[in-house]
């Protein structure tokens, strides 16, 4: 049973921790970075996630998760995109650049 409301409760303050990181990015790191309909879909849905938080404390670990997963349906496309059109190789390398190319585009695999 403890094990239960620990899970919980790791669900409920991971969903936090994401909205208010999403919305913490989108306004700080990526404001000029980001189109300002991809910034409002991110901050509407951060918003909304927020106040449902607020209003369901006591909601089961699959809501808290369900509710997760839709918040990140709406940001990690929008983040994805914007991470890839930064990424590439100047001048644009048809096929996407090579490994280590491109910086901060994610973890790269040394062979």
């Amino acid at each position: 049973e403890d094990e239960l409301v620990k899970e919980k409760i790791a669900a409920k303050n991971g969903l936090e921790g994401y909205a208010y990181q999403m919305k913490s990015t989108v306004e700080d790191q990526l404001k000029d970075k980001i189109s300002d309909e991809d910034k409002q879909s991110i901050l509407d849905k951060c918003a909304e996630t927020i106040t449902w938080l607020d209003n369901n404390q006591t909601a089961e670990k699959d809501e808290f998760e369900h509710r997760q997963k839709e918040l990140e349906g709406v940001c990690n496309p929008i983040i994805t995109k914007l991470y890839q059109g930064a990424g590439g190789m100047p001048g644009g390398m048809p096929g996407g650049a090579p490994a280590g190319a491109g910086g901060s585009s994610g973890p790269t695999i040394e062979e």
